[in-house]
């Protein structure tokens, strides 16, 4: 896909994932009554089942510690250093710009609704804070986002990546249901927050791209040869290809957004 065309997938999925989101800050905020009921109803039955099951309470525990806010924001963390080593400085900041505009947000929104959390006689587990929309859910949905689209031109760990972004997402989502400190509400709020900011910031790159029309990242070389290129390098996503380490001869695909164009290269 050339450039406008992502530019305009990345604005299309922002608006049909804040769509959503939007309706259900609107309808939690509002206190409205068929919504609360299903929240409440399912909360319910989960936390029957989760009182007979304890092991799985414990590797829910687990798996919500593993992959909690803190610890994707260390991996994202992992994730800037290994780009910026890669001279891929433009997208090291653009995943620094969407983890911490993401955080803040889902943060911000759980000051601004103030909704209680579930309360059970009997919980199987506690957590502290407010409960629209789940921190869990939306830094899993923009963690996963980021990386998949920053690895996605590791063409033979396409599959794995997709598994693993979609498992880590929904999964961790869920356990905070089972554990019942979020309602179900707040795990799909969180999920299209966590989306929305992705395809947000993506568009936004991709935006600037366009009207800069050059590279994001340029090596010497490229610098001395940006007067006579004719600027169709930018239609190659975040990075344009740049990044590529020829002193060490590395032949492995580059990291990107979207799709890592090898096509012609100027000369």
């Amino acid at each position: 896909m050339r450039l406008p065309l992502r530019l305009g997938v990345a604005s299309v999925l922002t608006v049909l994932l804040v769509g959503p989101f939007a309706l259900l800050a609107i309808f939690v905020a509002g206190s409205w009554t068929p919504l609360h009921a299903f929240d409440a109803s399912v909360s319910n039955a989960v936390h029957v089942w989760a009182v007979g099951h304890p092991a799985v309470v414990d590797a829910m525990e687990v798996w919500s510690l593993v992959f909690s806010p803190m610890a994707l924001r260390a991996a994202a963390l992992v994730l800037i250093v290994w780009l910026f080593r890669r001279r891929a400085v433009r997208l090291a900041w653009w995943v620094i710009a969407t983890m911490t505009a993401g955080g803040v947000f889902a943060a911000l929104l759980k000051l601004l609704v103030e909704r209680d959390r579930p309360e059970f006689l009997d919980p199987v587990a506690r957590a502290a804070g407010y409960s629209f929309p789940s921190g869990h859910a939306a830094n899993a949905a923009l963690a996963c986002g980021v990386f998949l689209l920053v690895l996605l031109p590791l063409g033979r760990w396409r599959p794995a990546l997709w598994t693993g972004a979609v498992v880590i997402t929904v999964v961790t989502g869920l356990t905070r249901i089972g554990l019942g400190v979020h309602f179900t509400s707040d795990v799909v709020a969180g999920w299209l927050l966590g989306l929305a900011m992705v395809t947000a910031t993506t568009a936004a790159f991709h935006t600037r791209t366009r009207n800069e029309r050059s590279s994001w990242v340029r090596t010497p070389r490229d610098s001395r040869a940006a007067s006579s290129q004719t600027g169709d390098r930018a239609d190659r996503g975040l990075v344009a290809g740049d990044d590529r380490d020829r002193s060490a001869g590395d032949e492995g695909a580059e990291p990107g957004l979207a799709v890592h164009d090898r096509g012609r290269r100027q000369p």
